[in-house]
């Protein structure tokens, strides 16, 4: 009996001590095996490169090293800090094994006083003060083999969504050996913001967040807007709201395209942002309100009439009014803010976009017969109509706008993506017409125009959008400043859709899926239709409602001076006191609607919502109890059959 105890106790300790080598062993196979293969099981797939991503990695050529400065010791007490920290190291971790070698990765915990700190400092990594008079440091410095420097300098939570694209970017930026050119016509203040060149001259000039974004990215070449030819060099032309252009520049433009450049085009019937009141209070000196391409867009196979403003009830934007204190916000049509159900999936440059802002838009149209292809990639709802651009020049009020409207049922391209063969607008190069004081021909700035080219020697790729309004700031993102640097806070996709089509444009893709790749917009489209169908009825019963009152106040007014006028002679009559008791009654019940319908402008919504927190807060809780009832009593049934069946 004793023997077999030992025995059995031996056996044990045996099993263990195999199980525990088995387990070394898998271990290490796995380490050795399985070092590049990674499982990711968050929601939005936290972990798990975009394609684009890869592509860049794939690309390097020459080693990069990225320096990943992380105050880790500092930041115990941060726990957002640390979260975001591992996201950020995981990422880079992964980059790094996907590199084949050409990515090198340092991860430098900057102590203070120490070499580290000092390090993070002259590769201008900015630093973030602690209560205890520490700073941490969280950001990233990349370099390459000949002296190319790109940095984060502060990881902020603003930028968490687009972290990737953020170091992917870099990675792109550090791989090539020049950056790609961007050519820029425009009228527009992009560099110098709404205060112009006199407030750039004072030093108190505030660039548009989406020139900041074109210089990180690209080098820039401003275009003075009157030239014989687009530089060879420009790989994209970007046209921004440019005053008219004399017949040689557009057909400088023109020969771009027939040999094979791309433009993106921003027109507008009617620009908010150029009519922004600077330091004087009034536009900058030379603004354009309306911009054209005239017999480019013709021979492109469009057709753009800058007179017509798209307004659109389904898409109006909500701004505030202040005109009455029980509603303070009106939807404004000629405002709008696209959602992702009016912009073209399946289109690179659109794949990406959640919303759009925008000023007073134009619209586009195919001409028949057009050799292009026509393809819009931005569209109004249904629920839209034209207005004149005169009309909005008045200024009417966002209800006016709303009174009476009535939607055309046709879906209006706001921007479309031009390809196909392309016939030139000109026979040949025009003739000059500026000319100088002597008489002749007026000096024109850039490279001279070559041999004319009657058709495009390549399929165009022309993007056009008529709207200037998408540069704005104030339509599409907040600006803090933290650490002295302004902090981009967008609240919509405007710089995501500029920097896609000009990515697109200039045939590099990669980045383009990676913008914004975990924001969730889930708009409540249900609300806001239960709130426009409110609206409308309210305006309509308020307006009819106001007309009552008004008659009513009116007759009123009418019978007590008449009144009046009786008792002077002698008293009123029986009839003339019933009717001014009547019309009082009227007036009376008439306000009370008026309050009623005020008053139950949001009655749907609200029920709506008390429905949701129904089923959010009482109605799953008890659909999981009831199951999980069920499923108790269905095991007790089943042990019970067991042990009858037993016994």
């Amino acid at each position: 009996m004793g023997n077999q105890q030992i025995s059995r106790s031996a056996y044990r300790i045996v099993m263990l001590v195999l199980l525990a080598v088995l387990f070394l062993a898998v271990n290490m196979f796995s380490n050795v095996m399985f070092r590049t293969a990674r499982v990711d099981l968050t929601e939005n797939r936290l972990y798990t490169l975009s394609d684009g991503t890869k592509d860049v990695v794939s690309q390097i050529e020459e080693p990069i090293t990225l320096r990943f400065f992380y105050s880790e010791k500092l930041s115990t007490d941060y726990n957002r800090i640390r979260i975001y920290a591992g996201h950020v190291r995981d990422m880079l971790e992964e980059l790094r094994a996907r590199s084949g070698g050409m990515i090198r990765l340092e991860v430098i915990d900057p102590e203070p006083f120490s070499e580290e700190e000092d390090l993070a400092m002259s590769l201008g990594l900015k630093g973030a003060p602690t209560q205890s008079g520490d700073v941490i440091y969280f950001g990233l410095v990349g370099t390459n083999s000949v002296d190319g420097l790109e940095s984060v300098p502060f990881f902020t939570d603003e930028r968490e969504q687009y972290l990737e694209y953020d170091v992917a970017r870099m990675i792109q930026n550090l791989s090539r050996p020049e950056r790609p050119v961007l050519g820029i016509v425009t009228n527009l203040p992009l560099d110098t913001g709404t205060g112009g060149l006199m407030s750039a001259m004072r030093g108190e000039s505030l660039p548009f967040m989406i020139y900041e974004e074109l210089r990180d990215r690209f080098e820039l070449e401003f275009l003075e807007q009157q030239f014989e030819a687009v530089p060879s060099r420009v790989d994209v032309l970007m046209i921004a709201h440019p005053r008219p252009l004399d017949p040689r520049t557009l057909y400088a433009i023109d020969q771009f395209v027939m040999k094979g450049g791309h433009v993106l085009a921003f027109l507008d019937p009617h620009s908010e942002v150029s009519l922004t009141a600077g330091p004087n209070g009034e536009p900058i000196r030379g603004y354009t309100e309306m911009s054209d391409l005239g017999p480019l867009l013709t021979s492109w196979g469009v057709s753009y009439n800058p007179r017509e403003i798209v307004g659109d009830r389904g898409m109006a934007q909500r701004v505030r009014t202040g005109l009455d204190a029980r509603r303070q916000e009106s939807d404004y049509v000629i405002w709008l803010a696209v959602p992702r159900g009016n912009v073209a999936t399946d289109d690179i440059v659109t794949s990406d976009v959640v919303r759009l802002n925008l000023g007073t838009v134009g619209h586009f149209r195919p001409i028949e017969g057009a050799t292009t292809r026509f393809s819009p990639i931005v569209y109004s709802s249904e629920d839209a109509k034209l207005y004149d651009v005169d009309y909005v020049k008045q200024g009417p009020r966002p209800d006016d706008l709303l009174r009476g409207f009535e939607g055309t049922g046709e879906r209006y391209a706001i921007a479309a993506r031009i390809s196909g063969p392309v016939q030139s607008a000109f026979e040949a190069q025009p003739e000059a017409q500026a000319l100088d004081e002597e008489g002749r021909p007026a000096r024109r700035s850039g490279e001279r125009a070559g041999a004319h080219v009657a058709a495009s020697q390549s399929d165009a790729n022309i993007i056009l959008f008529a709207d200037s309004d998408i540069f704005d700031d104030r339509f599409w993102v907040r600006t803090d400043s933290y650490l002295g640097e302004r902090i981009a806070q967008p609240i919509a996709d405007n710089a995501v859709f500029i920097m896609s089509a000009i990515d697109n444009l200039m045939g590099s893709n990669e980045l383009i899926s990676l913008r914004a790749r975990d924001k969730i917009d889930r708009p409540f489209t249900v609300v806001e239709e239960l709130r426009r169908t409110a609206e409308r009825r309210f305006l309509a019963e308020q307006e009819a409602l106001e007309r009552r009152v008004a008659e009513a106040e009116r007759n009123l007014t009418e019978l007590q001076i008449r009144g009046a006028a009786a008792e002077a002679n002698g008293g009123t009559t029986e009839a003339e006191a019933e009717a001014i008791a009547r019309f009082r009654a009227e007036l009376l019940d008439s306000r009370k609607k008026l309050r009623d319908v005020q008053r139950d402008l949001r009655r749907d919504v609200e029920a709506l919502g008390a429905n949701l927190r129904f089923v959010n807060i009482a109605l799953l809780p008890i659909v999981l109890a009831i199951l999980a009832l069920g499923a108790a009593v269905l095991r007790h049934r089943r042990r019970k059959a067991r042990i009858e069946k037993g016994a």
